[in-house]
């Protein structure tokens, strides 16, 4: 079975559901085996880090978390409005991906 997720780096995207549902961020990474995203300011997450060479600095930091990509969905740059996301074969024979309410084609 493939893995396959619509959502690619860089994209804008809005959180449909979950504890920061609403919130739009970028997307920082995917990982496609495990259907994961990591969204910018989205997910905080604390961690305890600890001193690993002399002079470190130790305390706790937050960083995003991953969160399944069918909890959140692409922001066209044209509507501004979250939408699913269509494929579409252009006359060069590329494959380009669409917005599914205004049509409009989203730049690689």
């Amino acid at each position: 079975m493939r893995n396959r997720v619509s959502i690619k780096k860089g994209d804008n995207v809005v959180v449909i559901s979950g504890k920061d549902k609403g919130k739009k961020g970028k997307v920082l990474s995917v990982d496609a085996a495990s259907r994961k995203v990591i969204v910018e300011g989205v997910n905080m997450a604390t961690k305890h880090v600890k001193p690993r060479k002399q002079g470190d600095q130790s305390g706790i930091i937050t960083q995003e978390a991953a969160l399944y990509a069918c909890k959140v969905m692409h922001v066209c740059p044209s509507c501004g409005k979250a939408t699913r996301i269509g494929y579409k074969l252009l006359d060069d024979g590329s494959k380009v991906r669409v917005c599914k309410n205004c049509s409009e084609v989203f730049e690689k």
